[in-house]
């Protein structure tokens, strides 16, 4: 019996033995299953410099180790949201990545009861959210809008357009995913840590509405905020010297904040307090790791991949461009350090104390300041406070005076430091404290001989240089025979007509009437000139878009000017690179408006690409610290192409000037020498003298201005106050030929004109969207603005144009509520000759004819076009 115990204890030990065994197996096998599993992550970017040398970083990566899901782009950061969507599409497409899902804006809002609409697009901090893309700036003023800002980085100091290959992607309207839908898909798909280089917003408003998600969260990467002061080593320091904690340009209101987190504390607020742990690379460690003139020499020599050439141009340029000489002291490897950081913990994922090999970590107890003290307070700042929302950031530390922009009065304290610290990272304890593992300082490189003194110096070098996940081609070696072909008509002895100058604000109407006027006979006009006013429908980067339109007619020696970014009085006096957007915030940001103009409502990519293009270049000749490698190269500005047009003017030879944004530039050109002796008929498309609702849709309480009127009301009024003759197509007569229906069956043709066909397939998707969505329902202003140009220009008898003269009076007081409204003053009204009417039939019968004749056609259709010409042996266009 005992033996029998025995064997079955014994038959029992084996069984479990191998049952162990099969369960060791079993377990280890599921070990290396998880660590073979991707790091799955999601970018949300602002496009910044920085931004796009860590994308490369990661990009880099061996992506069984870690995978880029998706991206997701920040509208209300360091890019305008048409341009930075393309930027990272082609960065994508470079780099053999256009598998990844690139998500941008968005139509959604919030109600004035707190209710989140799906699909919030993130143009607006949540404080300014309501439900339109249009809005305030009182953030977004911190962030240049010209050059040194916002015109530099969606160019990229020139050279995106000029380096960047183009594929098959790119942004359209209505079929773009938005940054929400791309968030959820990403996060719903399995765990996934999120990296933050920009502003908040975004992933703010994602955490509120999908709360059921945030357990796939598995940890959030952030760069932003500062939160000691900073305090540099040098010889030359005294004891205690210490700078701002923040880095905000003009320190004078708010030396405290950081700009990721400036640009929406109550998002950073949110990310931060969202329970999910996050690790923060501030301006603490930043400022240890500068991109010292070592490390800039050391990246000149390692240009090995197409990735690493970008890169170091736009940051050449950066260096050229600087306000000083003392660069190498104030730019800093932002994002791209805390990406560094970032892959470096989570390779180390089995320690929690954020062991890696770049930074010096510490855990504080931090939160980020919405708004100063004293709270509980209601001065008109805070609209979390006022009584019309049950925002959850109404009460408490959220509820006091929030920054109303730069040079706020509340946030200025004579001869000190601003007060205001919105945005401020700060340590603190206590129930509105968060344990956050935080970046100190960068780490010393290893090997104590090295120049490069930092650590993640080497490491950004070797991975954007080394040949593996490489980029593919750029724009001159994608294609086999690319060549940049400057085209210029030769008009021999044809005799040149009137002189003619147009000012445009970019806009799809703008730049319709454009292609009218270049079609018209050399004999009839001479267009001498194009001036931009980027201070209405379209960033100043989209002047790109006026030179490939000129390309594609032949036209590159048209000169294109670029106009103030800023109305009149909206700049500031003592940081003229900064300004108020009073006037500007009245067009939406998102659909039917700046993404949509920018982007030419998707169509921008379907023009040939000029050998013309913005480009940050500059001289001393200029003003300019120093000269960049190609000063020659510089964008003109719109009063000096205007000088030069008046210089090489025929003596006693008038100008023609058709103006058809805000009057901006228009109001400088009066302002300076000869204009009135020198223009001779000007017109001006804008205005609205009828009783009828004016077309400033998202200002309700302005029931009768004009869009190009109250975009620059002071600059009206200086024009309406000279003594130039003044011809005014208003409103009322431009309404009377926007039918899509009728100018797209003029335009459709047999032998149609490339120039025609491309206007046709423009107009049509306006027509489509305005029929789809609400928020297009204004497309058909942008057809009536042709009318100037057929009216001034076109000469035809036909039209039947019946003008009365007015006695008229532009309203410029400062009141949003009427102003640039124009009223009829029989006592101090001036003179106007105004257009009334014109023969409907006759103007869509005329503007199709030209369109569609043969004489100065398109020189080069397309980019199809063009990519053809590229890929095709010379010879055989012979």
């Amino acid at each position: 019996m005992m033996r029998l115990i025995g064997l079955l204890v014994f038959i029992g030990f084996l069984g479990a033995l191998v049952y162990f065994n099969v369960f060791t197996h079993q377990f280890a096998h599921a070990q290396l299953q998880f660590k073979a599993r991707p790091r799955r992550i999601l970018m949300d970017t602002d496009v910044d410099m920085d931004d796009f040398f860590s994308l490369f970083y990661l990009l880099k990566e061996n992506t069984s180790e870690f995978n880029l899901e998706a991206i997701t782009l920040s509208g209300n950061g360091w890019c305008d949201s048409g341009h930075g969507i393309n930027h990272i599409y082609d960065l994508l497409f470079m780099m053999g990545r256009d598998d990844i899902p690139v998500g941008v804006g968005g139509e959604g809002g919030i109600l004035p009861n707190g209710t989140i609409l799906p699909n919030v697009g993130g143009y607006l901090p949540i404080i300014d959210q309501g439900t339109s893309t249009a809005g305030g700036c009182r953030y977004r003023q911190a962030i240049p809008m010209g050059a040194k800002g916002l015109l530099d980085i969606d160019t990229m100091y020139g050279l995106r357009k000029g380096f960047l290959p183009q594929g098959s992607r790119g942004y359209s309207p209505l079929e773009q995913p938005t940054a929400q839908q791309v968030m959820i898909n990403a996060v719903s798909a399995g765990p996934i840590t999120v990296f933050l280089l920009g502003t908040h917003t975004n992933f703010a408003i994602f955490l509120m509405t999908n709360p059921q998600l945030k357990k796939n969260i598995e940890h959030i990467y952030v760069m932003g905020g500062g939160i000691r002061p900073h305090c540099p080593k040098k010889n030359n320091s005294k004891p205690g010297e210490c700078g701002n904690i923040g880095n905000l340009f003009s320190g004078d209101d708010n030396p405290y904040a950081e700009f990721n987190f400036f640009e929406d504390p109550f998002a950073a607020y949110e990310v931060l307090h969202s329970g999910i742990p996050v690790t923060l690379i501030p301006l603490d460690a930043t400022n240890t790791i500068p991109i010292t003139e070592n490390f800039f020499k050391a990246f000149e020599q390692k240009q090995n991949t197409y990735e690493a050439q970008y890169s170091f141009k736009a940051m050449k340029m950066a260096h050229d461009t600087w306000f000083d000489n003392h660069f190498h002291e104030n730019v800093f490897m932002w994002d791209y350090f805390m990406v560094g950081v970032a892959l470096s913990i989570m390779r180390n994922s089995a320690n929690d104390n954020g062991e890696n090999e770049f930074a010096v970590m510490e855990y504080m107890n931090i939160t980020v300041v919405t708004s100063n003290e004293p709270y509980g307070i209601s001065d008109g700042s805070n609209p979390f406070n006022d009584g019309s929302t049950t925002s959850k950031f109404k009460n408490g530390v959220h509820s006091g005076h929030v920054q109303t922009g730069n040079r706020d009065p509340f946030c200025l304290v004579k001869n000190q430091k601003g007060r205001c610290k919105d945005g401020y990272t700060m340590e603190v304890t206590g129930p509105d404290s968060v344990r956050v593992l935080v970046a100190t300082e960068a780490k010393r490189n290893q090997d104590a001989n090295s120049l490069l003194d930092r650590e993640f110096y080497k490491s950004f070098l070797d991975v954007i240089s080394r040949p593996q996940q490489s980029g593919r081609f750029n724009i001159s070696t994608q294609f086999p025979y690319y060549e940049e072909i400057f085209y210029k008509p030769d008009f021999g002895t044809r005799k040149k007509g009137k002189p003619f100058v147009f000012d445009m604000d970019m806009s799809t109407g703008d730049l319709i009437a454009l292609l009218y006027l270049l079609k018209l006979p050399v004999e009839q006009i001479d267009l001498k000139g194009i001036l931009v006013s980027p201070n209405g429908w379209a960033s100043a980067a989209t002047i790109d878009i006026v030179y490939d339109v000129l390309h594609m007619m032949g036209r590159d020696d048209i000169p294109v000017g670029l106009g103030d970014v800023f109305a009149i009085g909206q700049k500031e006096q003592t940081f003229p690179l900064f300004g108020d957007c009073k006037y500007r915030k009245a067009i939406p940001l998102g659909g039917g408006g700046l993404l949509d103009s920018d982007t030419l409502y998707g169509f921008a990519r379907d023009l040939p690409r000029s050998p013309r293009r913005y480009t940050a270049e500059n001289s001393v000749k200029f003003g300019a610290p120093r000269d960049t490698d190609h000063p020659e190269l510089r964008q003109p500005l719109a009063l000096e192409v205007w000088k030069s047009i008046v210089d090489s003017t025929d003596p006693g030879s008038k100008i023609t000037y058709l103006t058809n944004g805000p009057l901006t530039t228009l109001a400088q050109v009066i302002s300076s020498e000869r204009a009135s002796s020198v223009i001779q008929d000007l017109c001006i498309v804008g205005g609205h003298i009828d009783n009828k609702t004016g077309n400033l849709f998202t200002v309700p309480s302005n029931e009768f201005a004009e869009f190009n009127m109250f975009l620059d009301p002071l600059a009206a009024k200086v024009v309406m106050d000279s003594e130039l003759n003044v011809t005014l197509i208003p409103l009322g007569v431009q309404r009377s030929v926007s039918s899509f229906n009728h100018v797209l069956q003029r335009v459709e043709h047999k032998n149609q004109t490339p120039e025609a066909a491309f206007t046709q397939n423009l107009l049509s998707r306006l027509s489509q969207l305005q029929q789809k969505s609400d928020r297009y329902h204004h497309m058909d202003t942008f057809l009536g603005e042709i009318l100037g140009a057929v009216v001034l220009a076109g000469d035809d008898p036909l039209l039947n144009q019946a003008f009365q003269h007015m006695p008229l009076k532009i309203l410029a007081n400062g009141d949003v509520k009427n102003n640039g409204q124009i009223v009829i003053d029989e006592k101090q009204g001036r003179l106007v000759k105004v257009l009334r009417s014109v023969n409907t039939t006759e103007y869509y019968d005329h503007f199709a004819d030209v369109l569609n004749n043969q004489s100065q056609s398109a020189r080069i259709g397309s980019f199809a076009e063009q990519k053809r010409i590229w890929t095709t042996p010379p010879n055989r266009f012979l």
